[in-house]
This record gives structure tokens, C-alpha cells and sequence, in this order.
């Protein structure tokens, strides 16, 4: 239930993404992840089709509970946001034109994009502990934005050149010899 509770939370509170809702929720509330734990699962979660927290709370519901668990937090995930997301399309066709709407819509996408950058930040802090040198990690995130912003590059090609090389790096850093 309670997963069920927590993953129908996150998703009422994810207008425009929940990334920066489902890490504060899962590694600083519930504590359910740490947040190498989370970076890692959510690495895994974007490589997989679907959305990118329906395959966490996947992943999340099945490492504690198994495959109730799995189908409780998809359950909480996909149900009552939906019913929710049916009421507001119904709203949108009836009031979508009107100029104080569309104002209302381009101020939510801003505090999305500030809410995507902030928890970008946040994250960044976990990489401390990763086995890449600094420099390293700051030059593959640094590429990652400009093959998306400046390349327009799909997301799966820069994930398959960026996270190979990052994978060939790190492996590389861990099997090789002792410093």
C-alpha cells in the first residue's frame, strides 16, 4: 500500500516531469535510495522504453516486494494521474485558448526546465564518489548537453557514444592497474 500511496504521490506532483519530485522523494524522504543508488536506477530506467519513472517505479516496486510490489507502484504510478490527466485534457479543449491559460503553460515549462537544472546540480554532488577523475565526469556532462542542445542529437545516440565512452572509462579506471 504504501507504495502504491508513494508512487500515486509522485506522480500527482509531476506536472512536467518528476525527476526532481521522485529523487527528493526517494533519497531524501523515504530514503529508499541512496543517491549513487538513485543515479545508477535512473541511468538504467532512461536506456529502457517507456517512460523513465514508470520503469523506476518498476524497478523500485520489484527490489522490495517482487512483482506485487512492481505492480502496486506501477498501479500508483499510472491510475489516479491518469483519471486526473483525462480532466484536464476535458478542461484543455474547453479553455486551452484562452491567453491566461497559455500564459499559465509557458510559466509551468520555465519552473520545469529550472526543476530539471536544480535537481541536475543536486545529483551532481553524487559523482564525488564515482571512480572517474572530476574532470572526466564534467567533460562527458558538459558533451551530453551539447550533443542535446547544440547537436540536437536524439537522446538514444548520445546515450549509446556518451554512456559507452563513460562505461569504456570507468571500466578501464577499475580494471587497470593499481595507482
Amino acid at each position: 500500500m504504501d507504495l502504491f500511496v508513494s508512487f500515486t504521490l509522485l506522480a500527482l506532483q509531476g506536472f512536467g516531469g518528476v525527476l526532481a519530485v521522485v529523487q527528493r522523494e526517494m533519497v531524501e524522504r523515504k530514503k529508499w535510495l541512496t543517491p549513487e543508488e538513485f543515479i545508477e536506477d535512473w541511468a538504467v530506467a532512461q536506456i529502457m522504453p517507456g517512460p523513465n519513472v514508470v520503469n523506476l517505479s518498476l524497478m523500485i516496486g520489484d527490489r522490495y516486494f517482487g512483482l506485487r510490489g512492481a505492480l502496486a507502484a506501477l498501479a500508483g504510478m499510472l491510475c489516479v494521474p491518469l483519471l486526473v490527466v483525462l480532466c484536464l485534457a476535458l478542461l484543455y479543449a474547453q479553455y486551452g485558448s484562452h491567453p491566461g491559460v497559455a500564459g499559465a503553460l509557458r510559466g509551468m515549462a520555465a519552473v520545469t526546465a529550472g526543476m530539471i537544472a536544480a535537481t541536475g546540480l543536486k545529483l551532481a554532488s553524487a559523482l564525488r564518489t564515482h571512480p572517474l577523475p572530476r574532470w572526466q565526469t564534467t567533460l562527458i556532462s558538459l558533451a551530453c548537453v551539447g550533443f542535446v542542445l547544440g547537436l540536437r542529437m536524439p537522446l538514444a545516440y548520445t546515450l549509446l557514444i556518451l554512456g559507452g565512452l563513460g562505461f569504456a572509462l570507468t571500466y578501464r579506471k577499475l580494471k587497470g592497474p593499481p595507482a
